[in-house]
């Protein structure tokens, strides 16, 4: 499979791209007029730096406005197209990519318009070039891939095909079976973008609004299958025009790229599997299982807090690292691991970030396989050093620089804590104030890195995402989903901050972009486990006692009840499929806390009405805006 990617569709100057895009594993380019016209050198310099960082150049683009006119508007037009030859054969590319008119002076019918390309075939095949046509969803004339392929099949010449782009396709919602009857060989291109449903002028939403496969809500799984069926054997593009991606970071954006790419051609393998698809074959998305251990990265004072705030919790030190200074604390089915290494990562990490969670252990299928599929879609491989009696557990980076590592229950990596721990004493009672599970781990990054992080998730693992919230803030909004399994064993919510002055804007600048703000823990019955808490000497975060006049007001309680939430601190949420409790510890160092939930019936969700109550309650007992930490 071929991948290439139009250079409008991330930051930086032409250099800047090509290196990103060589760097991310492309094939090729489409090269847009702008960036060449923007830089300082000449066609055949562009096109050996193209091919240095071993490129090819699959079309220039875009040529708009040829067809459809008389006269000498129409002499103009062809004229033009010679100029764009002449580029071309400079630049070493032989496509030319013509969307379809919008000029208010374009009248000419569908044959027409096949004349037009007929005759710009002929000028084209005497200089060994093709062109492709493109219907753009807000053509004049020619607005439907459909009418788009009668002009080409009209004009009836090799040198002119159809270049199929999903945007202007799915955008209109034509229909798809139509492509499958299209004959692969007259199909010169296929350009890929995703998007948001948004009801908005379709030429606005393309040339603001696309994303990457799989960070929309387009059916490109449909298209690219109707595609493949076809023959189609040339390149797979991307062209996203994309405010945000223009003032990225060219790398990962480019990185972003060829994972969406590369994971929407394996869901048109499984889709299509009857078809021959030079698709890379790569182990299927794993199906996560669960957190298997947190792990905090410490100082040995700051080891001694921790210890203090889990002791409260309820957890107990159960065992030691056979080579590190870690420590494994349990309870219930809930491992945390607290590493006061003064070498290796951990160390590396607790230096940048302070006390901060740097390592997440994923329970999977198969831990090689989906370690597998994260190399094959460009996940950065994490190893460090080995000690003695250490088992090699496959890892790779996850947000924020901290590490994800990948374990299962049916290799040896199934025996990692008997392996690699001795027990402190036999027989330690792990049940304290009835936490079970990591119902969920919530992490924060900056709102340009959300769909970056939604998308490594979700194409390496079995995952869904739910759709952006908003969240409130006292000094702004925060982007919120959760990206999560079928059956509710993994949760994680991902929040984006666009300021530093929101709660979780400020964790991420205070703690130097460390990624998870909170642990939530899972509880069977959490007024139990409050009054638990209570008797241990846990703090939980004060809520305002308007909360719970304001929740009489929106649900049907009995006083008793509301009277049992508002004496533990308890936020409630319900829904028409069951209930959700919350209790928040306060804040500690640069603003992480612990949350404890309980789900009643089938709630699915996070809470997200008592979100802003919540964030005003942390802030209330955090370091003042402007006050530096000490």
């Amino acid at each position: 499979m071929k991948t290439s990617i139009s250079t409008v569709s991330i930051a930086g100057d032409l250099s800047e791209k090509l290196t990103a895009i060589a760097a991310a594993g492309f094939n090729g380019i489409e090269i847009f007029e702008q960036d060449f016209i923007t830089f300082d050198g000449s066609p055949e310099t562009v096109g050996k730096m193209v091919r240095d960082h071993g490129l090819t150049i699959d079309l220039l683009q875009p040529m708009r406005d040829f067809e459809g006119f008389s006269g000498q508007a129409r002499v103009r037009a062809f004229d033009r197209a010679e100029r764009k030859f002449d580029l071309m054969e400079q630049l070493g590319t032989d496509l030319l990519l013509v969307s379809s008119s919008d000029h208010p002076e374009a009248l000419g019918g569908i044959e027409q318009i096949a004349e037009d390309f007929r005759e710009l075939g002929e000028r084209a095949a005497k200089r060994g070039l093709r062109i492709g046509y493109e219907a753009r969803a807000w053509g004049k004339v020619i607005s439907d891939y459909r009418d788009a392929w009668e002009v080409v099949r009209m004009a009836g010449h090799d040198s002119v095909g159809i270049i199929l782009d999903s945007f202007h396709i799915l955008a209109r919602n034509n229909p798809l079976n139509a492509i499958r009857s299209i004959p692969g060989q007259r199909i010169f291109h296929v350009q890929l973008a995703d998007a948001p449903k948004i009801e908005m002028n379709l030429e606005y939403w393309s040339r603001h609004f696309r994303t990457m496969p799989g960070e929309g809500e387009l059916d490109l799984l449909s298209f690219m299958s109707a595609v493949a069926a076809t023959g189609y054997k040339g390149p797979i593009a991307l062209e996203i025009l994309n405010d945000q991606f223009r003032s990225g970071r060219p790398r990962a954006i480019a990185v972003d790229g060829q994972r969406s790419l590369l994971n929407l051609m394996d869901k048109v393998r499984h889709a299509e599997p009857h078809l021959a698809l030079n698709v890379p074959k790569m182990p299927a998305r794993e199906p996560i299982r669960g957190v298997e251990f947190v792990e905090f990265a410490a100082s040995d004072k700051d080891a001694g807090n921790l210890a203090t705030m889990l002791s409260a919790l309820g957890f107990v030190a159960t065992a030691k690292h056979i080579a590190r200074d870690v420590t494994l604390w349990q309870q219930g089915d809930i491992k945390l691991v607290v590493n006061t290494s003064k070498e290796g990562f951990a160390h590396s990490a607790y230096v940048m970030h302070g006390l901060s969670v740097c390592d997440i252990g994923l329970l999977v299928d198969d831990a090689s396989a989906a370690a597998e599929r994260a190399r094959i879609l460009g996940a950065s491989p994490f190893m460090q050093k080995r000690l003695v009696g250490e088992l090699n557990i496959p890892a790779v980076r996850g947000v924020g620089g901290s590490v994800l590592h990948l374990l299962d229950r049916s290799s040896p990596l199934a025996k990692v804590w008997a392996v690699e721990f001795e027990p402190l004493e036999q027989n330690i009672d792990i049940s304290g104030v009835g936490l079970t599970t990591i119902d969920h781990v919530a992490q924060v990054v900056n709102d340009e890195d959300m769909q970056t992080w939604t998308l490594f998730y979700e194409s390496i693992f079995a995952l869904d995402k739910t759709p952006l919230v908003d969240v409130s803030d006292p000094s702004g909004f925060v982007h919120s989903r959760a990206i999560q399994s079928s059956d509710g064993a993994f949760r994680l919510t991902m929040n984006g901050v666009q300021t530093h002055r929101t709660f979780a804007g400020r964790f991420v600048a205070d703690s130097s972009g460390s990624s998870v703000q909170h642990l939530a823990f899972g509880t069977a019955d959490l007024l139990a486990t409050a009054a638990r808490l209570k008797e241990r000497g846990f703090e939980p975060l004060p809520i305002s006692e308007n909360y719970y006049g304001d929740l009489a007001t929106r649900f049907d309680l009995d006083d008793a009840f509301l009277k049992q939430l508002s004496q533990a601190n308890v936020f409630y949420d319900e829904d028409e499929n069951g209930a959700y409790l919350q209790l928040y510890s306060r804040p500690y160092g640069d603003g992480f806390f612990f949350e404890i939930v309980e789900r009643r019936g089938n709630y699915h969700k996070y809470g997200a009405p008592n979100a802003a109550y919540r964030t005003a309650a942390l802030k209330r007992l955090s370091r003042p805006t402007g006050i530096p930490r000490k």
